[in-house]
């Protein structure tokens, strides 16, 4: 009995040898991998994940800004990197003087140009500011409709050299979501008194 119960277990070891086969597969083409590029935002780091915040007077619209140390982050460290295009737009939430809200309007480009070599990390870093002014010439908003608590939605495209474009909506979570990389490719400029 005890040589039947040896030989079935030598049986089925071999059995089970026999049956796992390893196949080869191909390795990831690391060279011919698509990849993309983000805007990373140095500092400060402000708000939430998903959108910057900063506050703009709107007693001194040309004096208050946005303003980001931004670093230009691609595989190459940043030599795809063409611009940092910026868009804007006006959202009134403050119902008592008409709904004044607006849709996308071109705020300005970012060149690669303005970005300079950082000797630590290696990639592009530039400074990017809007003041409320440039916000308020951009949507055509006259100064008179703007209210505290009103909103500036500044929303981020970062070009490359090989033409491709990349946003929050063509961006992974992990870029856009996180204090991190820290590139919601989106910033709020909320007035304030």
């Amino acid at each position: 009995m005890r040589f039947i119960k040896e030989s079935l277990s030598i049986l089925f070891l071999g059995a089970m040898m026999a049956s796992c086969e390893t196949q080869m597969i191909e390795p990831i083409d690391l060279e011919n991998l698509e990849q993309g590029g983000y805007i990373r935002t140095i500092s400060p780091l402000s708000g939430t994940s998903a959108v910057r915040n900063f506050n703009v007077s709107k007693a001194n619209m040309a004096g208050t800004k946005m303003e980001i140390v931004a670093e230009a982050v691609t595989p190459d460290k940043g030599a795809l990197f063409a611009s940092y295009d910026l868009v804007v737009k006006f959202v009134d939430l403050t119902p008592a003087n008409g709904n004044k809200s607006t849709t996308d309007a071109a705020l300005k480009s970012i060149p690669a140009s303005a970005f300079t070599k950082d000797a630590t990390t290696g990639y592009p870093r530039g400074t990017i500011a809007v003041t409320g002014a440039e916000a308020l010439a951009a949507t055509k908003v006259a100064a008179a409709d703007v209210s505290v608590g009103d909103r500036f939605d500044i929303t981020g495209t970062m070009k490359l050299t090989n033409g491709k474009s990349f946003t929050a909506s063509n961006t992974g979570a992990n870029i856009t979501g996180g204090d991190f990389y820290a590139s919601p490719f989106a910033y709020r400029l909320i007035v304030v008194q």
